[in-house]
């Protein structure tokens, strides 16, 4: 699937299809400027972040918090008590991760118990990708990051905007004879892949991560050459932070990973031997997340 036809297909379900009904959060104002001053060539306006980021109190102390935590607090470093100095500590792509989840996360409030931990999984999963990123040469580490943040978007705009999804949410989980978004497409005539498509190509980011998400369920994507090497590994390394993830909490594995395990490795050029050596390394970050 290319592209322009994920494009059309969210253009004619939003004109006269099941997606009439979903209504899209605006884009935060301080994102799209955050997204402008990382973009800026030919390199990042660190003026600009830096002004974004003392633009809101509570987002200032986010990172305050994180620059403090044991994680970037060594022995010998004193706290940092402004919005610069935690910057510096944690370092400027960091920061902006940082503060993309947190106007993510404000954007799209869940106040529901059927997506009770939403955010911090999603965050977890971001941190994840990002790590994942960094193990692999020529994935971008922003790009990783943010598919963790929004692959499952859709659900709680789904769950705002449709009656009745989130008794599809709980049937869906409990149903053993198809995949979850069979049974949001039975119901509803959509799903939350489409709808997180959406939300990504309403905020204008970017191309390959609106297809990442309208595919992320689509394992045959692994395999098929029609589709950007840039999105199948980041379908590939969603399927892998997902197994990570699960191993952190203490969970079995899932049958995406039973199923998409071989194909995302092989993809990726990966090997059991090198998830186990990222999991030792990546726990201490997931806890902090």
């Amino acid at each position: 699937m290319k592209t322009q036809a994920v494009h059309q297909e969210l253009d004619r379900a939003r004109a006269n299809g099941p997606l009439r009904q979903i209504q899209i959060p605006p884009c935060p104002e301080l994102l799209s400027r955050l997204r402008e001053a990382m973009s800026a060539h030919p390199q990042p306006d660190l003026d600009a972040v830096g002004r974004i980021a003392a633009a809101d109190v509570a987002m200032s102390a986010t990172l305050l918090r994180v620059a403090n935590s044991p994680l970037h607090l060594v022995a010998g470093n004193v706290p940092c008590t402004t919005v610069g100095q935690a910057m510096y500590r944690i370092g400027l792509d960091e920061s902006a991760a940082l503060m993309q989840a947190f106007l993510v996360r404000h954007a799209i409030p869940v106040n529901s118990p059927h997506l009770s931990r939403f955010w911090q999984r999603s965050t977890k999963r971001a941190v994840a990708m990002a790590f994942i990123a960094r193990q692999l040469p020529g994935m971008r580490g922003d790009l990783a990051y943010s598919y963790g943040l929004f692959c499952h978007v859709g659900m709680p705009v789904l769950l705002q905007s449709v009656r009745g999804y989130g008794a599809t949410m709980v049937e869906a989980g409990a149903r053993i004879d198809r995949p979850f978004i069979a049974t949001e497409n039975a119901n509803h005539r959509t799903d939350h892949a489409v709808v997180g498509a959406l939300v990504v190509k309403v905020w204008h980011l970017a191309p390959e991560l609106m297809m990442a998400i309208r595919l992320h369920h689509d394992f045959d994507a692994l395999g098929d050459d029609s589709v950007e090497p840039e999105v199948r590994s980041l379908i590939a390394a969603g399927v892998i932070s997902e197994h990570l993830m699960r191993q952190h909490e203490g969970l079995d594995e899932d049958a995406d990973w039973a199923a998409n395990r071989e194909a995302a490795l092989a993809w990726l050029h990966l090997t059991d031997e090198d998830l186990e050596q990222w999991d030792d390394t990546l726990r201490p970050l997931l806890d902090e997340a």
